[in-house]
């Protein structure tokens, strides 16, 4: 609980900016892939995009060209500049961590951040 804390969602006019941030606690280590993901109402959450620790990066075809992921693995950070905004991008987005701990395999989520684009 409490690994992962999102900030950055707001209420933006179609055509507008956001930075989604994502910091994952000191306690986590061995991150391999961090991402975001989002759910809008009665639909299934979907990916937005992903970066490895190497920096390969996913996005999903409804984002690529509009949104960039970037991450800052020496502080557990990712980030999601999202521009041009459309009002389909409305939705709770999620910010997910996976890797390898001396336990084991670990798969971590946010408790999401509310982006609202009007139209």
């Amino acid at each position: 609980q409490g690994h992962l804390v999102e900030s950055g969602g707001d209420l933006v006019q179609a055509g507008g900016s956001l930075t989604l941030t994502c910091a994952a606690s000191r306690s986590v280590f061995g991150i391999i892939n961090m991402g975001w993901y989002r759910q809008a109402p009665e639909k299934q959450r979907e990916l937005v995009a992903t970066i490895t620790t190497g920096g390969t990066i996913t996005y999903s075809d409804s984002v690529r060209g509009r949104f960039t992921i970037s991450r800052e693995n020496a502080y557990n950070r990712v980030h999601l500049q999202m521009n041009n905004l459309k009002p389909d991008d409305t939705a709770v987005y999620y910010c997910n961590a996976d890797g390898m701990s001396l336990t084991g395999r670990y798969n971590y989520w946010g408790q999401g951040t509310q982006v609202t684009v009007s139209s």
